[in-house]
């Protein structure tokens, strides 16, 4: 069946979304272990992130300094947030993820990351699978910049199209394929004996 795509809303990026304040922490200012605000590094997105993050589950680093997260009252993170990673070295830049759960926690973005926060309504998990797709991601290739870095901008996302369709469908569609992410992370996590004992049970069904 086809997707009655004139049914889908198209807008301008920068219409959809505000943009909020990032921070330049360097890995060297955040650590594992404690701190009262946690934070996004552009890096984890690129390389250990899915299309939406579970801050709960994930162990984002804490950051050292104390007196940093005042400075961002305005800018601190709530689900339904995106957060694109503005560099890379590669064409992964401009690769983002939606924030479904956050740590009890502040939580704020940092180095080489662009924090976006929806200004009207998104279904869960919709956000983060459309911006990663190539549906949305090939509208910024002939716009990256650079040879050896790669980087995308503020101004060029704001002009990018982003199309959604109705917001139950939104829904359905996120949850939909958040299911098969966890469904390929659950096998990733088996044991090797379990998936080649898995694999001889259907040769023989």
């Amino acid at each position: 069946m086809r997707p009655l795509a004139s049914s889908w809303e198209q807008r301008k990026l920068g219409d959809c979304f505000e943009f909020l304040k990032n921070n330049t922490l360097s890995r060297a200012d955040l650590n594992d272990e404690n701190g009262i605000a946690r934070n996004v590094h552009y890096g984890d997105i690129l390389i250990k992130f899915g299309d939406c993050l579970d801050g709960e589950r994930s162990d984002l680093p804490f950051i050292t300094d104390d007196t940093v997260l005042p400075k961002f009252a305005g800018s601190i993170l709530r689900e339904g947030d995106v957060i694109f990673a503005d560099t890379a070295e590669d064409e992964a830049a401009g690769k983002c993820v939606e924030l479904r759960k956050l740590p009890k926690e502040p939580t704020i973005s940092g180095l080489h990351t662009i924090p976006a926060r929806p200004r009207f309504p998104f279904g869960t998990g919709y956000l983060g699978h459309y911006l990663n797709s190539d549906a949305y991601h090939r509208q910024l290739l002939p716009l990256m910049q650079g040879i050896k870095v790669i980087s995308v901008s503020k101004a060029v996302l704001q002009d990018t199209q982003v199309r959604f369709p109705s917001l139950s469908e939104q829904s359905t569609i996120g949850a939909t394929l958040s299911g098969i992410d966890d469904l390929i992370t659950l096998h990733q996590r088996e044991p090797p004996h379990m998936m080649k004992e898995g694999k001889n049970a259907n040769q023989h069904q």
